[in-house]
């Protein structure tokens, strides 16, 4: 009898492939775009990445002493941001399981004049190298799409927050209106991925970031999802017509 085992299957955009396979697929197309991603930001969605953020930064209410960890935290903007409001007495750390966009975050800190109050860390969002109850405070934004076993994540995230810590999940959803459903369809099929051809010199990496928005879970899909993993006064709030949405928990 065969008693190996196959290894579990998930999606890389619209492809099945193996979960190993996938981590080393979005670190790819991470690498790749990582020095070109806040450009790309801001040409894809005419700047209202910023507007989104700026929400999800309200929801969050980081405050003065507060532990914070941002994760998937790409270039910084949430983390410098919640560093000013946590203040000297705080602690921001900064993490993302890619090196080069954690690189290019750190610089940008850097210049920002902030990198004194955040801190470093290179981690897989499913396995957080942190003790439990260590955060006020969690975020994810624009990030949890990309982790292969999302659940785990989330309860990696329940685990490291204190009694009372607040979970953020800023991330695309589904559109409310079909209508305009098929008109975000038209342009991120067709507009996107030759955004990333002519900016970012790679098309291929952007085609699948169009499709992993659609294999994402919908704003109710999420929701439950973060209750499965034990988080509780689930709510979210739909932004530019559900194109994103924003997800907030708590550990209870």
């Amino acid at each position: 009898m065969d008693n190996e085992q196959t290894e579990p299957s998930t999606h890389f955009g619209y492809r099945e492939v193996s979960e190993s396979e996938k981590g080393r697929l979005v670190g790819r197309v991470f690498r790749s775009v990582a020095s070109r991603y806040d450009l790309m930001n801001d040409l894809m969605s005419g700047g209202l990445h910023r507007v989104w953020k700026a929400f999800a930064l309200g929801l969050a209410a980081a405050k003065p002493g507060e532990r914070v960890l941002d994760l998937a935290g790409g270039t910084g903007d949430l983390a410098a941001a919640m560093a000013r409001r946590t203040g000297d007495k705080g602690l921001v750390i900064l993490s993302d399981i890619n090196d080069a966009m954690l690189g290019v975050g750190r610089d940008r800190l850097i210049d920002k004049g902030v990198s004194d109050s955040v801190s470093y860390v290179q981690a897989n969002a499913e396995t957080l190298p942190f003790p439990d109850n260590t955060f006020d405070l969690i975020t994810i934004g624009f990030g949890l799409r990309n982790v292969t076993r999302k659940e785990q994540a989330l309860a990696a995230m329940r685990r490291a927050l204190k009694p009372g810590g607040r979970c953020i999940v800023l991330e695309f959803s589904h559109p409310r209106s079909q209508l305009f459903g098929r008109l975000y369809d038209a342009y991120s099929f067709g507009v996107v991925p030759k955004l990333g051809r002519y900016v970012a010199r790679d098309e291929e990496s952007y085609q699948y970031l169009v499709e992993s928005i659609r294999k994402h879970p919908d704003q109710e899909g999420l929701k439950a999802m973060m209750e499965g993993a034990g988080l509780g006064r689930v709510e979210y709030w739909n932004l530019t017509g559900g194109i994103v949405a924003v997800h907030r928990g708590y550990k209870l």
